[in-house]
């Protein structure tokens, strides 16, 4: 029973020295449905410019979403630039969802930088739209941002 909690922790260790959560917001729709006019804006601020950091969407849906997809537009702006990503992700392999489930809510880390990148320093702000073709979106609860540093 000792080896088993000596692995446990050793294994948490492990895991936690690859990346720290420096931010992550998420926004909460109170009716369940996301409109497309409604785009959550998320403000940090980079110190740390030779890191290099995964950005994420975090979403959290209801089982009853009736898609296996959900296309985002997201909208960067840094100290000097800015341009949007316009991107699908994929929350579903047909069968099952691909996030996290917990009782009939899923949530999802959808990663939108293929490698780790470096940020420049001041403030970033991420703005999210649903670009999907049902407007509002439903069964929609969050919707955010995460940015972990890999260590």
């Amino acid at each position: 029973m000792k080896l088993f909690f000596v692995t446990a922790i050793f294994s948490l260790f492990i895991i936690s020295c690859n990346t720290m959560g420096v931010y992550e917001k998420t926004v909460f729709f109170p009716q369940h449905n996301w409109k497309s006019a409604d785009t959550p804006s998320f403000n940090f601020t980079i110190e740390d410019t030779a890191a290099l950091y995964n950005l994420y969407i975090v979403l959290r849906h209801q089982d009853a979403y009736g898609f296996k997809n959900i296309w985002l537009n997201i909208h960067v702006k840094d100290s000097d630039s800015s341009y949007t990503i316009k991107r699908e992700f994929q929350l579903s392999d047909n069968k099952h969802w691909l996030g996290t489930t917990m009782d009939d809510i899923i949530e999802h880390r959808l990663n939108f930088n293929t490698t780790p990148t470096k940020l420049k320093k001041g403030t970033c702000t991420f703005t999210l739209q649903q670009a999907m073709r049902e407007d509002p979106l439903q069964h929609i609860l969050n919707v955010g941002i995460r940015v972990e540093k890999q260590l």
